[in-house]
């Protein structure tokens, strides 16, 4: 064996080694012990994806909010924390169990796998990987055929946004991973090109009403991500749609509740009271 023969499977191996590690799940006894224990809960509901994100929102009620419980570790790991989520994690991981119940998989192991290919581009466990932008998010999940982005009918989805992000690469402060690690900011920026310009239909705040039209067109499970006119975002909150009798509400991990709640007030109520609101873009699991 050569010795360029050598040193290219010693650089194979390193790269075999590192992916493993990358693709490991850092988490609690706990979370495994109450993934299986809500795939236990869940035999009994209908076998329907919005059903099951429905089901599982719920059985997170009351679950603390935690921010940026994701920026825990050095280096990227595939966190699993059931314990404490913010609106990012707990609407993927309220994803990751239906999407497990809809296999029929309903195993740790495949949680933590469906987690990682939401979470992460391709599946791919690095920080310039994971979908820190919504719009991102969604475009990736929906080329890997995990959600489909609902645009339509017009009306409600009545007004168009100009996504303009880069709110990371200017406020490079509040992220710690790319203060550390400056080479980082390049891919986050290639995220942001990527997304910058598009313009998705959205429903204005103004057409979420309690009528036939809204509850054909917004179903419950559906994943709500609320549109923003804060400078480079452009989506501000998530959550998951619940139909109560009186309108359209929302689950969601509140940082004003400081937990997971099922939200008392409508959702336009909800909006008229977030000043950069200015309505909802909605998407559907598979």
């Amino acid at each position: 064996m050569t010795k360029k023969s050598l040193i290219t499977i010693l650089l194979l191996l390193t790269t075999v080694l590192l992916s493993a590690n990358a693709q490991k799940a850092d988490y609690q006894k706990a979370d495994s012990q109450r993934v299986m224990s809500l795939f236990r809960k869940a035999k009994g509901q209908p076998h329907a994806m919005g059903s099951y994100m429905v089901f599982f929102g719920r059985q997170l009620l009351g679950v603390p909010y935690v921010a940026k419980t994701l920026e825990k570790n050095k280096s990227e790991q595939l966190i699993v924390n059931l314990r404490q989520l913010d609106c990012t994690t707990y609407v993927e991981t309220v994803l990751a169990l239906s999407r497990c119940m809809m296999q029929g998989k309903p195993t740790f192991s495949n949680y933590c796998t469906q987690l990682r290919l939401i979470r992460y581009a391709k599946g791919v466990v690095s920080y310039p990987t994971r979908q820190h932008y919504f719009t991102y998010w969604i475009k990736q999940n929906v080329s890997d055929g995990i959600v489909k982005d609902i645009q339509s009918p017009n009306p409600p989805y009545a007004a168009r946004q100009t996504v303009k992000a880069n709110y990371m690469t200017t406020h490079i402060s509040q992220y710690p991973m790319l203060v550390d690690h400056p080479a980082y900011i390049q891919q986050i920026k290639a995220m942001e090109k990527a997304i910058t310009g598009l313009k998705p239909r959205y429903i204005p705040e103004s057409a979420i009403n309690n009528t036939k039209l809204l509850r054909n067109t917004v179903h419950d499970g559906d994943i709500i991500g609320i549109v923003t006119t804060k400078a480079g975002l452009e989506i501000s909150h998530l959550g998951i749609a619940v139909w109560h009798k009186d309108g359209l509400h929302m689950l969601n991990a509140s940082s004003l509740k400081h937990k997971v709640i099922e939200d008392s007030n409508l959702l336009r109520t909800y909006l008229k009271k977030q000043k950069s609101a200015i309505g909802i873009r909605t998407v559907r699991a598979y």
